[in-house]
């Protein structure tokens, strides 16, 4: 996806989390590990690029877990809060904010590599997370052990 602002854009993560391990891709292009998760396009809510980017990424569809007030009458839908937010720097002239999701599969966890996106997909436990090599970001780690703990 092209970038829709050449200084910032807005970005979701979601953090799939099954049987106690967290769902990571290898990105081919970044060369990091990373959650599931990719631009927002400009026909999309937060909401929906979640559930596209992981149906996308991993061949499977989530659920996102969080809040939706109840506020959705005509001409308003409440949308499910992400978990966190962040603002993180892409390069010395581009940022993203990102939104970030938790999620659990549907009726699948068998996750399927989207090669021309992902050198490989897995899914890890927490003490896996200092293993990985290339080493992940110290909080891509925080947010992977945080969504393991809060999804049981």
């Amino acid at each position: 996806m092209p970038h829709i602002h050449e200084k910032i854009d807005f970005t979701v993560a979601i953090f799939v989390v099954h049987g106690g391990k967290i769902l990571l891709i290898h990105h081919r292009k970044l060369d990091k590990w990373l959650p599931l998760g990719g631009h927002i396009e400009l026909d999309e809510d937060p909401e929906m690029a979640a559930l596209r980017e992981a149906r996308e990424e991993c061949g499977f569809e989530v659920e996102l877990i969080g809040e939706r007030p109840p506020t959705t009458e005509t001409g308003t839908r409440a949308l499910i809060a992400p978990r966190f937010l962040d603002i993180h720097r892409i390069s010395d002239t581009h940022e993203h904010i990102g939104m970030i999701y938790w999620a659990r599969p549907k009726n699948s966890s068998a996750a399927q590599c989207a090669v021309e996106e992902h050198h490989d997909i897995r899914w890890c436990s927490s003490e896996e997370l200092e293993h990985l090599q290339p080493v992940m970001s110290n909080a891509v780690k925080w947010y992977c052990r945080q969504a393991i703990a809060e999804i049981r």
